[in-house]
């Protein structure tokens, strides 16, 4: 750059207004100057184009016949085309066509050394001008779904559906008008076509790999042209939105679909995946964004045929897939972005970079996303979006096939996690959030292995506290902190750093997901139900999710949903064994003991099957326990008067040989009835800083001691607060 010279604008996205004279090619040479000057002198004198130029928003190519202004706003080419068509009444003999689309636009250099400005936005802009007869303002698509979300403008919108350009190339176009502004005829180019081109028909989706923005130098204009290929066209899915449908979803929705691996080395999986996650985890810190977590969108593959019906399975409006190849230290990204309830294609992008950019390569994905999406991005949103949390390529790596096996939350697949999280940390011993993977691994471990919670909830909270030091706005590590207090300190402490890390990442459904259960023993049934439901919002296919979603309706005793709740999370999957652990506890609340056994049987076979139960006292089962119950009345009727006399017997053997704890000894007490004896083990319990104290309120043994000052103390004390018992 010169010294002195001003830096040029440079916009990724533009709203564009391209407007020409009609006939202006067979006018004289002086008319011809006379028209351009008219036009020239109206278009100045509107109100949007002296704002934007007063403000250095606006940027200005003009041609033989007309020209473009492209401006930063979304409406205010509208408003402008507006202003132009109001003042050109007054010049009949000024036959002007305007046409509007939202795009990419560069500044650029032609060979003269004059300012230009090229790009795709400008290019459609043109084309959906041309489709236009005087008096014409013609909008893309894709420009008037925007402007569709403005009530004022919806009267103005006019869908005259496609039409054929050269090239066989089709354009959506919308005629803008209403009685003062705008021309209500068909264009002649689509009454030349007797109708418009219909939508293409279904078609089976397969989007590949190639062809995204590719920039080409043209010798006068120096043009750039972004050209946008599919492979196949986009299939209409066979269950097209409703209007009440499309109603519920919210615009501003997005769900990033699993990457496909490109790469020959399958062992490579795990950097797509990676790739997938960091995108998703940059896009969830955006509160103006709902993201869709990624357990739920696992069970898709990469260009789905029936995009449709999985966008609204999902509660979105826009669906992003893409592609990894990764080769040696050099990676290529094919990324798309498609409002899935149109099947519109928003953007698509090519991205080869090195192993050591893949940190602003997912930081560049993540910003045009958000961009196409019109998302508002606070300071510290886009500041969380653009870290890189490591500078180490190796350790990101190992962080990255962490989360791989983390994700699978079976025994080995943990272990491994904690291997590779470990590895990342030894690479680089400032990697916070290799940290937070770590805290999470060994918090969530007992519950699906037999590693004893004493042995991993103090290794879990020491991840996390150093996670914090390294990095205190980190949401991964708050939520993991307030996590393993909930299960390690009684909640003492965990509900600043649940708010902390949801309020910096609003989409992390797990968040919502245990704060949920922290509300829930804190006696706030109707927040931990919110907060639930809001985890499943982001995470619906999430099969703990939807388990879960019904314990807040177990614990307040409105057990005809809880048990609805739970039967649905065992469709969804028959062999998960928590689920049948609840369902057990429901139908025990109620008195159907006999389905209560069986699905408590079931459980149990299928939590040994996948090494998840310990029966010698593991902790596996008794956080299950914990979180439901422990089958009481259907222990007693199915299993003899004498069962829980017998079970007394056996847990205090098994605490004298330091097998169980004083709260399980406690458990049996209450329900044999013996108050005295329940609240002395409690107090045992309390000494002995037993974790599962802090689930008392929540679990139906104790049901009989709510009454009991003592109780009452007890719970207080363990929470740190004054807990009002479940009625």
């Amino acid at each position: 750059m010169v010294d002195g010279e001003k830096p040029r604008v440079r916009f990724e996205l533009a709203h564009v207004l391209f407007i020409d004279i009609v006939g202006y090619s067979k006018l004289r040479t002086t008319e011809q100057s006379t028209r351009i000057q008219q036009l020239r002198e109206i278009v100045r004198s509107t109100e949007q184009f002296r704002a934007a130029e007063s403000e250095g928003k606006l940027l200005r190519l003009p041609t033989g016949d007309g020209g473009a202004l492209v401006f930063r706003r979304l409406e205010a080419p509208v408003l402008c085309a507006v202003e132009i068509a109001k003042a050109l009444r007054s010049h009949p003999e000024l036959p002007v066509r305007m046409g509007i689309h939202s795009g990419p636009v560069n500044e650029v250099t032609d060979l003269n050394e004059q300012a230009n400005i090229a790009g795709a936005g400008i290019n459609i802009a043109q084309r959906i001008m041309d489709c236009g007869d005087a008096g014409h303002i013609l909008v893309s698509k894709h420009a008037a779904e925007d402007l569709e979300q403005h009530e004022e403008w919806q009267p103005y919108l006019h869908d005259i559906g496609q039409v054929e350009i050269k090239h066989g190339q089709r354009l959506h176009v919308v005629n803008f008008y209403d009685n003062e502004v705008g021309n209500p005829a068909l264009p002649s180019k689509f009454q030349a076509a007797n109708r418009p081109v219909p939508a293409p028909p279904p078609t089976r989706r397969n989007y590949l790999v190639a062809g995204t923005a590719i920039a080409a130098l043209v010798v006068v204009g120096a043009t750039i042209v972004f050209l946008i290929k599919r492979n196949d066209s986009r299939a209409v899915a066979e269950h097209k939105a409703t209007p009440a449908v499309k109603a519920t979803i919210p615009e501003k929705s997005v769900a990033v679909l699993p990457f496909e691996n490109l790469t020959s080395d399958k062992e490579n999986a795990y950097f797509a995946d990676g790739i997938q996650e960091e995108i998703l985890t940059r896009l969830a810190k955006i509160a103006d964004l709902k993201v869709i977590s990624r357990t739920s969108t696992l069970q898709y593959k990469s260009a789905p045929e029936n995009l449709s019906q999985i966008a609204q399975q999902l509660g979105v409006a826009h669906v992003v897939e893409g592609s990894v190849q990764k080769s040696g230290e050099a990676v290529r990204v094919n990324v798309q972005l498609i409002n899935a309830l149109t099947d519109g294609h928003l953007w698509a992008e090519t991205y080869d970079r090195k192993l050591t950019d893949a940190f602003a390569l997912e930081t560049d994905i993540a910003k045009a996303i958000a961009d196409k999406l019109q998302a508002r991005i606070s300071g510290r949103e886009s500041d969380a979006i653009s870290k890189h949390p490591t500078e180490d390529s190796e350790a990101h790596q190992l962080y990255l096939k962490g989360r791989y096996f983390w994700n699978k939350r079976s025994a080995d697949g943990l272990r491994t996690s904690i291997n590779y999280f470990s590895q990342a940390i030894e690479k680089d011993p400032a990697y916070a959030l290799a940290y937070a993977g770590l805290a999470d691994a060994h918090a969530v471990l007992p519950n699906y292995s037999r590693t004893p919670g004493p042995e991993a909830y103090p290794k879990a909270e020491a991840a996390a506290v150093k996670a914090l030091e390294l990095d205190d706005g980190l949401a991964e590590a708050h939520i993991a902190l307030a996590n393993v207090r909930l299960w390690h300190r009684w909640g003492n402490g965990a509900e600043a750093e649940f708010r902390k890390g949801l309020q910096l990442d609003p989409n992390y459904s797990t968040g919502h997901q245990w704060y949920s259960i922290y509300l829930s023993v804190t006696g706030r049934a109707d927040e931990a139900i919110a907060e639930m439901e809001r985890a499943r919002e982001l995470d619906p296919f999430s099969i703990i999710i939807n388990t879960e979603l019904g314990c807040p309706y177990l614990y307040s005793k409105r057990y005809a949903r809880a048990i609805e709740y739970f039967r649905k999370a065992v469709e969804m999957d028959p062999n998960f064994p928590f689920a049948h652990f609840a369902l057990a506890e429901a139908y025990d609340r109620v008195g159907r003991y006999r389905e209560a056994w069986d699905e408590h049987e079931k459980a149990l076979e299928l939590a040994q099957r996948g090494r998840a139960v310990d029966l010698s006292g593991g902790d596996a089962p008794r956080a299950w326990y914990a979180l439901t119950g422990p089958l009481q009345n259907a222990r007693r009727e199915i299993g003899g008067a004498s069962y829980w006399q017998d079970q007394l017997a056996s847990t205090t053997k098994l605490h004298e040989d330091g097998s169980t704890t004083a709260t399980a000894v406690a458990s049996v007490y209450a329900i044999l009835g013996d108050n005295e004896q329940a609240i002395a083990w409690l107090e045992k319990a309390y000494q002995q800083s037993d974790d599962f104290l802090v689930f008392l309120n929540i679990q139906p043994q104790f049901d009989m001691l709510h009454g009991d000052p003592r109780f009452q103390a007890l719970t207080d004390k363990v929470l740190h607060t004054s807990v009002t018992a479940t009625k």
